[in-house]
């Protein structure tokens, strides 16, 4: 494969604008979604029951709806989980009901309306006092990380690279987050590592980029910003491509074969590796491109040398 050689010369600055469109329109429906129909929060922060049932032949949700209904259960959420024999029901927390025996009661009242063999496979609670703060700690551990990072590529890079690294932390935040809301996947704290790691896997990959763009700027007597730019990604892009592409084939096998209990994560980790190895390439860079960025910018300032006037 060419990009194998290290001696690609894609001209990714020529596409910036192109580049520039398709991440705002991720963003405003990243955006968008997140403000009509919100996440789908899993019962880490809600609070409430979860119950995990198996089913010998493939189960009708529709039936189980009615039924729960029907035994004071309206609010309870049912849905397949996995396949059509599992079934996942979600109660929200109730002072009228005797934890220790909900599951158990509503087997039985399941089986009652059924003659297959149905396999209770697990119970969670969480109480809602618990759960809100699991969503606020989870919050404020997203926000800690943000500003962690900020006072890191503060030091580590001058003003507009560093600006550019946040530039890109941002939009695959969004982005990812906003791959929840449009596909409505429960997102609980799985959900919330993942994303947490795909903060530090952006910024790593960001940080390889931009390194590699001051020192070819410190190197190259000629050249426009814009060559300089493409030069670099150029450089990286075999590391670039081959770190994503190994790491997506991992996450694919979780994501098909390692079961709804992981699904979530697998796909956040997708979503973000993913658009983060676009933004390291694109938007990262270009925002450089966009600044006005110089060879001035990266020099390094000469050093005053003391004379020493003793005889």
């Amino acid at each position: 494969m060419q990009f194998l050689d290290g001696n690609t010369k894609f001209d990714f600055m020529g596409k910036r604008k192109l580049a520039y469109a398709f991440s705002a329109v991720l963003i405003l429906i990243s955006l968008g979604s997140l403000i009509t129909q919100g996440l789908n929060p899993g019962i880490d922060f809600t609070g409430g029951y979860l119950i995990e049932l198996g089913y010998e032949r493939d189960a009708d949700i529709q039936p189980v709806r009615d039924i729960l209904e029907k035994n004071n259960f309206k609010d309870a959420q049912v849905q397949h989980f996995g396949t059509a024999k599992d079934i996942l029901i979600r109660i929200a927390p109730r002072k009228d009901v005797n934890k220790a025996n909900l599951s158990d009661n509503i087997v039985s009242l399941l089986k009652a309306e059924t003659d297959q063999k149905i396999t209770l496979r697990r119970v969670e609670f969480v109480g809602p006092q618990v759960g809100n703060e699991l969503r606020d700690q989870g919050g404020l551990a997203m926000l800690v990380a943000l500003f962690g990072i900020l006072v890191y590529v503060s030091f580590r890079f001058e003003f507009k690279s560093a600006l550019g690294s946040i530039f890109a932390l941002i939009h695959d935040v969004i982005i990812t987050i906003g791959a929840f809301s449009l596909t409505q996947i429960e997102f609980d704290l799985t959900v919330l590592a993942a994303i947490l790691a795909v903060i530090g896997y952006s910024l790593n990959d960001t940080v390889v980029v931009l390194d590699r763009i001051r020192e070819t700027f410190r190197e190259m007597r000629k050249g426009t910003p814009a060559e300089i730019l493409n030069l670099s990604i150029n450089q990286t892009l075999s590391r670039t491509l081959m770190t994503s592409f190994t790491t997506i084939l991992v996450l694919l096998s979780l994501f098909f074969l390692g079961g709804e209990i992981i699904h979530g994560f697998a796909f956040a980790l997708l979503v973000g590796i993913g658009i983060g190895t676009y933004s390291s390439i694109y938007v990262a860079s270009s925002t450089l491109l966009s600044m006005g960025i110089k060879k001035q910018n990266f020099l390094i300032a000469a050093k005053e040398e003391v004379v020493d006037d003793r005889p």
